[in-house]
């Protein structure tokens, strides 16, 4: 069975081979804002989490794939995170501190799939990526959060942090033996 790919190809920008795709967001960023998206990024990434995350091996087929993998890999980090939270409360402040703190970006020697993504070709182009970076990671944190914790009782869902130890592409975003 092959692994989900984004169905959204419309975009028209990128940065370095990332596609800029416009997202349903409070959260300020670079990325072009669409309060009546139906699906972004993020809800496909989200939607797709659970199957693409039992692939080793990813094709990629469009530049929006790209950031695809870069949000499985993220939503892997935050369910890491959210393991050890008892309510919503600490999750939204937990994902608040990853999105926050700091990350490796394409072309630096901390991450992990440089051999799939271009490294920006100016200083310009590297802080947008990683404004959009940190955008994408408001936003997938946020939606996470509200997925791991939606059960009436207040208590994460086990169908969802069942998933924190499974590792997409066998890649992490955080260093090893975080």
């Amino acid at each position: 069975m092959p692994a989900y790919h984004s169905t959204l190809s419309d975009y028209t920008q990128s940065v370095g081979n990332l596609a800029l795709l416009p997202l349903r967001t409070t959260f300020r960023g670079p990325a072009p804002l669409n309060p009546k998206l139906e699906l972004d990024i993020i809800d496909e990434a989200l939607n797709y989490f659970k199957a693409n995350v039992f692939f080793r091996f990813y094709e990629i087929k469009s530049d929006a794939d790209r950031v695809l993998i870069y949000l499985t890999l993220y939503v892997s980090e935050c369910l890491k995170k959210l393991q050890k939270c008892s309510n919503k409360n600490q999750g939204q402040q937990e994902m608040y501190m990853l999105a926050i703190s700091k990350f490796d970006i394409p072309g630096e020697p901390g991450f992990p799939l440089n051999s799939v993504y271009a490294k920006p070709s100016s200083p310009q182009e590297a802080d947008l990526m990683r404004q959009y970076l940190q955008q994408l990671r408001h936003e997938t944190g946020t939606r996470v959060c509200e997925k791991v914790f939606a059960t009436e009782d207040g208590k994460p869902s086990k169908w969802w942090l069942c998933f924190a130890k499974r590792k997409f592409m066998d890649k992490s975003l955080s260093g090893p033996g975080q």
